[in-house]
């Protein structure tokens, strides 16, 4: 068996939601080998990653074999999938083909491209999953639904596809990210694609406008606002806050409605699930979509007129009171502190 896991970068380094990715998959890979008694032809741990591959964090991830794919500029979802796919295939990584399981993060990037492998190869897919286990050539999986009320249990029939590979994404608030207990030789392998007319149609590419700071799926602090913030002005001392802190505001989906913020930034489950080390919530009820959203976050601090507004009981620390006399006073005590 072939544990493969897709792994997302951000600024050279291998974002907290691929982290967590590689946790489970080095956990499934383990747990494969074990039933195969450390024979030859156990489980292959391997890694892919679009451009340059960050070998010292893999390292301490346990990851022998990276796969780094070039000519690919940017993010395109189908050459993507279709670069996966060939490393599916004998060529141009023999030791990949036959039984395979493919994980990837549950980040929008992550689910988008495993649906196109998905498509390309006829392939199930399971998206969010919590916990992956080989047991005697059926995988047996358990995965968030309803943004994470429910957890289905499921297995993967080999028998129900027509090759036996499984694609899965990992849910980005529940497996822990955690290092091997040793580091591991990494082995880098070029990999050219073959792409197929089309493939490139739909490509995003960074510019260096848009560079230069953290996303809301990767950021380690969130900056949230909620109808409490009263406009699209009220946002520029959660923005400075933000800006402070090193961290991106967020928002709830009425911000959204009200067309205050864009949708980029909406938290929740028709938003995007966050994993920071702080969400500050400002000003945000806490209906249970933002809580889905959010319930990732490792400290949760909310500020509220209300005591009693969802969002304050779900915190780990709330503050009563009025958001707009609270973040201007800490932002003053963050600039005090770090003047000379």
């Amino acid at each position: 068996m072939t544990v493969f896991c897709l792994v997302e970068t951000d600024d050279g380094a291998i974002i907290d939601a691929s982290l967590r990715a590689l946790t489970l998959a080095r956990g499934l890979a383990a747990d494969g080998l074990a039933a195969a008694n450390g024979s030859n032809g156990g489980p292959v741990l391997a890694a892919v990653v679009f451009g340059d591959p960050p070998t010292a964090d893999l390292a301490a991830y346990g990851i022998p074999d990276v796969y780094a794919v070039s000519g690919i500029d940017g993010y395109a979802p189908q050459a993507w999938a279709r670069a996966l796919g060939g490393l599916l295939s004998p060529e141009p990584a023999p030791e990949m083909a036959g039984h395979a399981v493919v994980v990837a993060a549950g980040t929008d990037r992550g689910n988008e491209v495993l649906a196109h492998l998905g498509a390309i190869t006829r392939l199930p897919m399971a998206a969010n999953c919590t916990a992956a286990v080989d047991n005697g050539g059926a995988l047996e999986i358990t995965r968030q639904r309803w943004a994470g009320l429910l957890l289905e249990e499921a297995v993967f029939e080999e028998a129900l596809f027509e090759a036996p590979v499984a694609l899965l994404t990992v849910a980005t608030d529940v497996v822990s990210p955690v290092p091997a207990d040793e580091l591991t030789a990494v082995a880098v392998h070029a990999v050219e694609p073959v792409l197929a007319e089309g493939d490139l149609a739909v490509r995003a590419v960074e510019t260096s406008a848009g560079t230069g700071g953290a996303s809301l799926a990767t950021a380690r602090v969130v900056i949230g606002g909620g109808r409490g913030v009263g406009s699209a002005d009220g946002f520029a001392p959660l923005e400075e806050l933000a800006a402070l802190l090193g961290g991106v505001v967020g928002v709830s989906r009425v911000v959204t409605s009200e067309g205050w913020r864009p949708h980029t930034q909406q938290v929740g489950q028709t938003g995007t699930k966050i994993t920071p080390d702080l969400y500050l919530a400002c000003g945000i009820s806490g209906a249970i979509q933002h809580i889905a959203g959010c319930s990732g976050a490792k400290n949760i601090i909310a500020i509220n007129t209300d005591p009693d507004a969802p969002m304050m009981t779900r915190a780990d620390y709330a503050v009563v009171g009025n958001l707009h006399e609270v973040i201007p006073a800490l932002v003053a005590a963050l600039r005090e502190r770090a003047a000379p």
